[in-house]
């Protein structure tokens, strides 16, 4: 076994490198560039055999990811912020299309004023769309969720966007197990589409649709949706038979006896399951609930592991303006026609890369009787 370290911006190349697609499209922002540099070396050197298509902007970049897919090859893209907002427009197209493009986002703020630093509002605000969303907290997460990514993605017939959190994870260096070729090859077959665009036998994506037929093209897209998680516990097992890791639509820390539940999602999952340790230490029973797919959103499951919990405290790095934390949005959701449920706390914990250290969590759960869970919570 292998194990170098690495950033979090090459563990995500490496495993796009593994995962062997045919085109890779993009355009360079920060903090996302190390992806698509490190990529681009990888096809300049022949240790990836594809297409590396320089483009003029973010909308283009997507735009060539989904003719590629459309032609019924492996596509992939990266992006951030700014970037991912130009991007939104063809994000559409390409649920419509029912295109398996997987999109890696490193999460940064979106201005104004002007932010390079993290927080998750730019995929936040693409929720909606009918892309499946993961967010990743760590290096090795994040390629191997690379991998996972194209195998639900070609299963499904829906793209998949994956988010790692700028700069404290994309530009920070940790110890990454790195899988052989062989293991990822029999882990995702080479990608053999159904349909595609093919000269000899002519067909249409995203042709004009009435009413019915677009109602009935976006309840599809809805089944997929639910369907998807058959997929990803299929994609979770063959990936624990290959490589030994596992993973889950979530995961969470000394939870079975915990009155207190921080959910949250990201790379500041390491700095809270410290803190619930901390906690432990002077007799507060806290538990974490870290979300690995917040599309689609595993609420029956989180309904079952919120059960009996007196308080749950929800821990967001972006803000629906005029609502709450779209994370607290859709645990509330999943508790919501529960009979008896915790106190449900909608936290702002940061924006902008404001910076969380492990005693802010601690004072949040030991400040818990002073909070009012009917309001947003700030962390001055």
């Amino acid at each position: 076994m292998n194990k170098d370290m690495m950033l979090g911006s090459e563990a995500v190349a490496l495993g796009v490198k593994l995962a062997r697609p045919k085109v890779i499209s993009a355009y360079p922002i920060t903090p996302q560039t190390h992806i698509i540099e490190t990529i681009s070396e990888m096809v300049d050197n022949g240790e990836l055999d594809a297409s590396f298509i320089r483009v003029e902007s973010e909308l283009s970049a997507i735009s060539a990811a989904m003719g590629a897919s459309q032609a019924g090859v492996r596509a992939f893209t990266a992006t951030s912020s700014h970037g991912l907002a130009l991007m939104h427009e063809v994000l559409h197209w390409i649920v419509g299309a029912r295109l398996p493009v997987v999109l890696v986002n490193a999460n940064r703020a979106i201005g104004s004023p002007w932010n390079i630093w993290t927080d998750q509002t730019d995929s936040m605000s693409q929720r909606d769309l009918g892309w499946l969303q993961v967010y990743c907290e760590t290096a090795q997460e994040a390629l191997d969720t690379v991998l996972q990514a194209f195998y639900v993605a070609e299963k499904v017939l829906l793209p998949i966007m994956v988010m790692i959190d700028g700069f404290i994870l994309s530009h920070t260096l940790e110890e990454v197990v790195i899988p052989e070729q062989e293991q990822a090859d029999e882990f995702l077959p080479p990608y053999k589409p159904e349909y595609y665009l093919d000269v000899e036998n002519p067909m249409s994506f995203g042709n004009p649709a009435k009413g019915d037929v677009f109602y009935l093209f976006r309840k599809d897209i809805q089944r997929s949706m639910e369907a998807s998680f058959g997929v990803i516990g299929e994609a979770h097992e063959k990936f624990k038979k290959v490589f030994g890791r596992d993973y889950g639509l979530y995961e969470y820390y000394r939870l079975s006896d915990a009155d207190i539940v921080f959910v949250i999602a990201g790379a500041l999952t390491g700095t809270v399951r410290v803190a619930v340790d901390r906690l432990r230490d002077s007799g507060v029973k806290a538990g974490l609930l870290k979300i690995r797919y917040f599309r689609p959103f595993p609420k029956d499951e989180i309904r079952e592991l919120l059960k009996g919990k007196s308080s749950v405290i929800v821990l967001n790095r972006s803000l629906s303006f005029g609502s709450s934390g779209q994370i607290t949005q859709e645990v509330m959701g999943a508790l919501y026609y529960e009979k008896e449920k915790p106190k449900i706390y909608d936290y702002i914990l940061s924006l902008g890369g404001k910076e969380v250290f492990v005693d802010d969590i601690v004072n949040i759960a030991e400040n818990l009787g002073t909070l009012s869970s009917s309001n947003i919570l700030w962390r001055e």
